[in-house]
Protein backbone atom coordinates (compact mmCIF):
# COMPACT_ATOMS: atom_id res chain seq x y z
CA UNK A 1 0.00 0.00 0.00
CA UNK A 2 1.25 3.46 -0.88
CA UNK A 3 1.13 6.05 1.90
CA UNK A 4 -0.52 9.34 0.99
CA UNK A 5 0.45 12.32 3.13
CA UNK A 6 -2.57 14.59 3.42
CA UNK A 7 -1.90 18.30 3.17
CA UNK A 8 -4.63 20.61 4.38
CA UNK A 9 -4.38 24.42 4.24
CA UNK A 10 -2.56 26.28 5.43
CA UNK A 11 0.12 24.31 3.58
CA UNK A 12 3.55 25.29 4.83
CA UNK A 13 6.27 26.60 2.54
CA UNK A 14 8.34 23.38 2.46
CA UNK A 15 5.26 21.45 1.27
CA UNK A 16 4.55 24.05 -1.42
CA UNK A 17 8.10 23.54 -2.68
CA UNK A 18 7.60 19.75 -2.78
CA UNK A 19 4.37 20.16 -4.74
CA UNK A 20 6.06 22.57 -7.16
CA UNK A 21 8.98 20.16 -7.67
CA UNK A 22 6.60 17.26 -8.32
CA UNK A 23 4.58 19.36 -10.76
CA UNK A 24 7.79 20.28 -12.59
CA UNK A 25 8.76 16.60 -12.82
CA UNK A 26 5.36 15.70 -14.27
CA UNK A 27 4.52 18.55 -16.64
CA UNK A 28 6.35 20.65 -19.21
CA UNK A 29 5.03 23.95 -17.80
CA UNK A 30 5.55 23.79 -14.04
CA UNK A 31 3.64 25.69 -11.41
CA UNK A 32 5.68 27.57 -8.81
CA UNK A 33 5.50 27.25 -5.04
CA UNK A 34 3.69 30.62 -5.00
CA UNK A 35 1.09 29.25 -7.42
CA UNK A 36 0.72 26.16 -5.22
CA UNK A 37 0.13 28.43 -2.25
CA UNK A 38 -2.54 30.36 -4.18
CA UNK A 39 -4.30 27.18 -5.28
CA UNK A 40 -4.29 25.72 -1.79
CA UNK A 41 -5.58 29.00 -0.34
CA UNK A 42 -8.85 28.53 -2.25
CA UNK A 43 -11.78 27.50 -0.07
CA UNK A 44 -12.20 23.74 -0.01
CA UNK A 45 -8.74 22.98 -1.46
CA UNK A 46 -6.47 20.21 -0.21
CA UNK A 47 -3.58 18.13 -1.48
CA UNK A 48 -2.01 14.73 -1.13
CA UNK A 49 1.55 13.54 -1.69
CA UNK A 50 2.53 9.92 -2.28
CA UNK A 51 5.48 9.11 -0.04
CA UNK A 52 7.75 6.44 -1.50
CA UNK A 53 11.01 5.03 -0.10
CA UNK A 54 12.99 7.17 -2.56
CA UNK A 55 11.01 10.37 -1.93
CA UNK A 56 7.73 11.92 -3.06
CA UNK A 57 6.28 9.99 -5.99
CA UNK A 58 3.31 12.10 -6.98
CA UNK A 59 0.64 14.53 -5.86
CA UNK A 60 -2.91 15.70 -6.28
CA UNK A 61 -4.53 19.03 -5.64
CA UNK A 62 -8.30 18.85 -5.28
CA UNK A 63 -11.03 21.27 -4.34
CA UNK A 64 -14.57 20.78 -3.02
CA UNK A 65 -17.25 23.40 -3.65
CA UNK A 66 -20.74 22.58 -2.41
CA UNK A 67 -21.55 19.05 -3.60
CA UNK A 68 -19.00 18.99 -6.42
CA UNK A 69 -15.24 18.52 -6.44
CA UNK A 70 -12.52 18.98 -9.01
CA UNK A 71 -9.08 17.48 -9.29
CA UNK A 72 -7.11 20.60 -10.17
CA UNK A 73 -3.91 18.71 -10.88
CA UNK A 74 -2.64 15.20 -10.37
CA UNK A 75 0.69 13.81 -11.43
CA UNK A 76 3.15 10.99 -10.87
CA UNK A 77 6.84 11.55 -11.43
CA UNK A 78 8.08 9.49 -14.39
CA UNK A 79 10.13 6.98 -12.36
CA UNK A 80 7.07 6.12 -10.24
CA UNK A 81 4.55 5.65 -13.04
CA UNK A 82 2.75 2.33 -13.45
CA UNK A 83 3.43 1.39 -9.83
CA UNK A 84 0.02 2.16 -8.32
CA UNK A 85 0.88 5.70 -7.24
CA UNK A 86 -1.70 7.27 -9.54
CA UNK A 87 -4.43 4.94 -8.28
CA UNK A 88 -3.52 5.69 -4.65
CA UNK A 89 -3.59 9.44 -5.28
CA UNK A 90 -6.92 9.18 -7.10
CA UNK A 91 -8.38 7.08 -4.28
CA UNK A 92 -7.27 9.69 -1.75
CA UNK A 93 -8.79 12.54 -3.80
CA UNK A 94 -12.08 10.63 -4.14
CA UNK A 95 -12.22 9.70 -0.47
CA UNK A 96 -11.45 13.20 0.74
CA UNK A 97 -13.88 14.79 -1.73
CA UNK A 98 -16.59 12.49 -0.40
CA UNK A 99 -15.64 13.38 3.18
CA UNK A 100 -15.96 17.05 2.17
CA UNK A 101 -19.55 16.54 1.01
CA UNK A 102 -19.00 16.17 -2.74
CA UNK A 103 -21.31 13.90 -4.69
CA UNK A 104 -19.57 14.40 -8.05
CA UNK A 105 -15.86 14.63 -8.88
CA UNK A 106 -14.58 16.16 -12.12
CA UNK A 107 -11.19 15.97 -13.81
CA UNK A 108 -9.83 17.13 -17.14
CA UNK A 109 -7.42 14.83 -18.93
CA UNK A 110 -5.59 15.10 -22.24
CA UNK A 111 -7.31 12.92 -24.78
CA UNK A 112 -3.87 11.67 -25.85
CA UNK A 113 -3.15 10.23 -22.38
CA UNK A 114 -4.59 6.69 -22.57
CA UNK A 115 -2.99 5.53 -19.31
CA UNK A 116 -4.70 8.28 -17.31
CA UNK A 117 -8.01 7.78 -19.11
CA UNK A 118 -7.90 4.05 -18.30
CA UNK A 119 -7.18 4.81 -14.63
CA UNK A 120 -10.12 7.20 -14.41
CA UNK A 121 -12.48 4.82 -16.20
CA UNK A 122 -11.47 2.01 -13.84
CA UNK A 123 -12.40 4.33 -10.96
CA UNK A 124 -15.87 4.97 -12.41
CA UNK A 125 -15.32 8.20 -14.34
CA UNK A 126 -17.18 8.79 -17.60
CA UNK A 127 -16.73 11.46 -20.25
CA UNK A 128 -19.21 14.32 -19.97
CA UNK A 129 -17.55 16.92 -22.19
CA UNK A 130 -14.60 18.06 -24.24
CA UNK A 131 -12.53 21.25 -24.11
CA UNK A 132 -11.06 21.88 -27.58
CA UNK A 133 -7.38 22.88 -27.62
CA UNK A 134 -7.35 22.99 -23.80
CA UNK A 135 -3.76 21.80 -23.77
CA UNK A 136 -2.59 23.90 -26.75
CA UNK A 137 1.14 24.42 -26.33
CA UNK A 138 1.34 22.09 -23.32
CA UNK A 139 2.50 18.49 -23.01
CA UNK A 140 1.72 17.49 -26.58
CA UNK A 141 -1.31 19.77 -26.95
CA UNK A 142 -4.78 18.64 -27.87
CA UNK A 143 -8.23 18.54 -26.43
CA UNK A 144 -9.16 17.78 -22.85
CA UNK A 145 -11.81 15.27 -21.97
CA UNK A 146 -13.96 16.32 -19.03
CA UNK A 147 -14.63 13.26 -16.90
CA UNK A 148 -17.03 12.90 -13.99
CA UNK A 149 -17.46 10.31 -11.27
CA UNK A 150 -20.59 9.93 -9.19
CA UNK A 151 -18.99 9.57 -5.76
CA UNK A 152 -22.15 8.19 -4.19
CA UNK A 153 -22.11 5.26 -6.64
CA UNK A 154 -18.38 4.76 -7.09
CA UNK A 155 -16.13 2.51 -5.09
CA UNK A 156 -12.70 3.93 -4.42
CA UNK A 157 -9.88 2.26 -6.37
CA UNK A 158 -6.74 1.16 -4.50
Amino acid sequence: MIAIRRLDPPVLEPHQAVLAALHAACFSVPWSAVEMDQLLAMPGAFAGVADLPDGPGGFHITRVAADEAEIISIGVRPAARRTGVGAALLADAMERATEGGARMLFVEVAENNPAAIALYRQAGFAAVGRRPDYYAGLDGGGDALVLRANLAATSVVE
